[in-house]
């Protein structure tokens, strides 16, 4: 998937490797951080916080919804396919990928924490508590899960 575009199979892998990399950010958060005695996650809350701001409905379920299947099987991997890669390969080559994949995951940290939460009517970046940071690490984690899935679907694919 180097200079793919986006095929109806292109769209199964990101949804693939989104998937999976939502596993890792929520088995981090939700599992793996507080198992250690640091903050535990709920990313379903900030999707309802978002969605009450919003007027829409909000309720657990449709905080799950919109944080699993909206956030992580499509938008995230789409903005890396779309936007963020092209990007890279552009201004780096096509090189780095594991520090891409990094930097795309603090991306989107910046992106849920400093921009979602204001939307939200929650403190930018939640104060910058634990829980930022157990968040930081799942967002950076996600981002170097869904790229190796995908070069590793790459690979299966030459």
């Amino acid at each position: 998937m180097q200079n793919a575009k986006l095929t109806t199979v292109n769209i199964g892998f990101l949804f693939i490797a989104g998937f999976i990399a939502t596993m890792a950010f929520d088995f981090w958060g939700q599992v793996a951080s507080p198992g250690i005695g640091w903050a535990s996650l709920s990313p379903e809350g900030l999707a309802q916080s978002l969605l009450s701001s919003l007027g829409l409905p909000s309720n657990a379920f449709l905080g799950f919804f919109v944080h699993f299947y909206i956030v992580g099987l499509i938008a995230y991997p789409l903005g890396w396919f779309i936007v963020f890669k092209p990007i890279w390969v552009k201004v780096v080559g096509p090189v780095h990928m594991f520090a891409a994949s990094a930097i795309y995951g603090f991306g989107l940290w910046v992106f849920a924490l400093g921009g979602i939460t204001t939307l939200s009517g929650l403190p930018t970046f939640l104060n910058f508590a634990a829980i930022a940071w157990v968040a930081l690490i799942g967002h950076v984690l996600y981002g170097i899960v869904m790229v190796a899935i995908l070069r590793l679907i790459a690979r299966q694919q030459a």
